[in-house]
């Protein structure tokens, strides 16, 4: 995973990241969120990567975590939250699509030549749930 979130995001993003424990494990890692505000566009927020342990999924974590980071966009102004994913990462799309994401693509070369990528957009209702 570290090729997927270079020391870089944990470094400058931490303050918009997530972290969710689990006291019964002894590693004590749930799951992450790797999020931040973006400085180009003063209303979006940006979901770089999520993670949840394997024998956590589909018990809400991750919803929690995003819905964590919806609030936390929402108290910084923004009032979209984009992310991306490839074609080929079904799971995350009908994910994103399921939490009220609207997805685009596959956009050719989005992240260079052959690296087609899937966009996903969510509006955020500033002044409370989406």
């Amino acid at each position: 995973m570290t090729a997927m979130v270079p020391r870089l995001f944990l470094d400058h993003f931490h303050p918009t990241s997530l972290i969710a424990e689990d006291a019964e494990d002894a590693d004590g890692l749930g799951g992450f969120l790797i999020g931040f505000m973006s400085p180009a566009y003063p209303d979006e927020a940006y979901i770089h990567f999520v993670g949840v342990r394997p024998d956590l999924r589909r018990g809400g974590l991750a919803r929690e975590l995003y819905e964590r980071f919806f609030e936390l966009a929402r108290a910084h102004g923004r009032v979209r939250v984009r992310a991306i994913t490839g074609p080929a990462n079904t799971a995350s799309i009908r994910y994103h699509t399921a939490m009220g994401f609207t997805v685009r693509g596959p956009v050719p070369d989005r992240d260079g030549p052959g690296q087609d990528r899937m966009e996903f957009e969510r509006s955020l209702d500033v002044g409370g749930a989406a």
